[in-house]
């Protein structure tokens, strides 16, 4: 079961509560625990075309329990360099105990090197709020 996560001071969000952490050249990306509200477990993972660039937006994957779908966005432009080993190797519970840390989803290599357009720093996500939280179903 996930535990409730605060929001992190080094992320950056998107509107769709999705993260990302910029480290140099590359960046990790995620979606956050609010995202995986209803989630008790995952019961799968169905990753999107890994190659060629990815625009802000592409679905990199989709996270399934029971009737509920949430899909992980690229939150800037840029390459996919590698999985979440973890992922890949079927260990779910990752993703719902630690989604905005060791449960991220992909490494990437941003177009702009920390690009930050269309980016929420966490006070101001915070101030947004959890309102415009989308319906996730099949």
């Amino acid at each position: 079961m996930k535990s409730a996560n605060p929001i992190k001071e080094d992320l950056f969000y998107t509107a769709d509560h999705e993260w990302i952490q910029f480290r140099q050249t590359v960046a990790y990306t995620g979606i956050c625990a609010f995202k995986l509200t209803g989630f008790r477990e995952v019961h799968e993972i169905i990753f999107n075309e890994l190659s060629g660039e990815k625009k802000q937006g592409d679905i990199i994957a989709t996270i399934r329990y029971n009737e509920y779908r949430v899909e992980a966005h690229m939150p800037v432009d840029g390459k996919i360099l590698q999985l979440n080993d973890a992922l890949l190797s079927g260990d779910y519970r990752i993703l719902l105990q630690e989604p905005e840390s060791n449960g991220w989803i992909a490494e990437i290599i941003p177009s702009t090197p920390c690009e930050k357009k269309d980016l929420l720093l966490p006070a101001r996500y915070r101030g947004a709020g959890k309102k415009n939280m989308p319906v996730n179903n099949i």
